[in-house]
């Protein structure tokens, strides 16, 4: 039976221009709460058994590098600052991980970025997360990449996650087409990245967790560039589900696109809010703050 042990996180694109203006920050190393999103996302994979973490940087990336490699500066910075609790989380993740870094030379579409991580990956099955986009598990459930790695290791089948979005958001996603087998279990017909609304009558959009079979770094090896000049993870998707079959799976998990303003803004207020320390006084804030309106 296949096992997953290693796992791909694209930090591919240009940083985030934030204040002050002279300085740029990779939108990955922005703090939801109390920690860099990245942290979030690499703490994932690790919970759902992933061993190897390549992280695929791009121009801009080298503070992602940095907080993942051991450092007497940042270990002393944090500890100064009492960031105690921080500085065991990265503790524990470079004792259960390795982090592996590799530079994404032309920013060519997340289907380059992915191909970026052959060298590490080499004939295995793995996970990819997207870098900016944040799932913590809910109810008692496993998180995304777990259920991910759990079906994959059942089936031997590359699994992705779906989620149902509005009319009006279905031209920021890549969707895909399918077929339900069970209750919040689907057989990937097709895929489209971004379309219009007139264009697929599907509303199962790609919130960037995935499983895939090795078989993909072969379909990606021989992928043209398409939209934007860009290889695109989906045209590769669509070319495996037909060769090889690709499932699809919905989640319980929360779920935040950290990569967006809102997003962003959406992840820390309730993060905030499932904090011990922070919550309280936060939840009093806010419904004071509705009666406002």
């Amino acid at each position: 039976m296949p096992k997953i042990k290693k796992a791909i996180i694209p930090a591919a694109g240009l940083g985030t221009r934030f204040l002050p203006a002279t300085k740029t920050v990779p939108k990955e190393m922005l703090t939801i709460v109390d920690a860099p999103i990245i942290l979030y996302v690499v703490e994932e994979a690790v919970k759902a058994g992933i061993e190897d973490i390549v992280l695929i940087a791009g121009r801009g990336k080298h503070a992602i590098e940095d907080f993942f490699d051991t450092s007497y500066e940042l270990e002393d910075k944090l500890a100064k600052d009492g960031k105690d609790k921080l500085l065991e989380r990265v503790t524990r993740i470079r004792d259960k991980a390795n982090i592996i870094s590799i530079r994404q030379k032309h920013a060519l579409g997340l289907g380059h970025a992915v191909l970026c991580g052959l060298p590490i990956i080499g004939k295995e099955p793995f996970a990819v997360l997207l870098g900016d986009e944040i799932t913590m598990e809910a109810n008692g459930e496993p998180n995304v990449t777990e259920q991910l790695v759990k079906s994959f290791e059942q089936t031997s089948i590359s699994t992705i996650s779906v989620m149902k979005v509005a009319d009006k958001d279905v031209s920021k996603y890549g969707i895909a087409e399918v077929q339900e087998k069970s209750p919040g279990f689907f057989k990937v017909t097709s895929l489209v990245e971004k379309p219009k609304p007139s264009e697929t009558t599907s509303r199962w959009a790609l919130p960037g967790r995935y499983v895939f079979d090795n078989a993909i770094m072969d379909i990606l090896l021989n992928a043209k560039s398409t939209l934007n000049g860009e290889i695109q993870l989906t045209d590769s998707m669509k070319l495996l589900c037909q060769l090889q079959g690709l499932n699809a799976m919905t989640f319980t998990a929360d779920r935040y696109d950290a990569g967006d303003k809102l997003g962003y803004l959406q992840a820390n207020i309730e993060l905030a809010l499932k904090n011990p320390e922070l919550g309280p006084e936060l939840s009093a804030y806010i419904k004071e703050l509705v009666k406002r309106f």
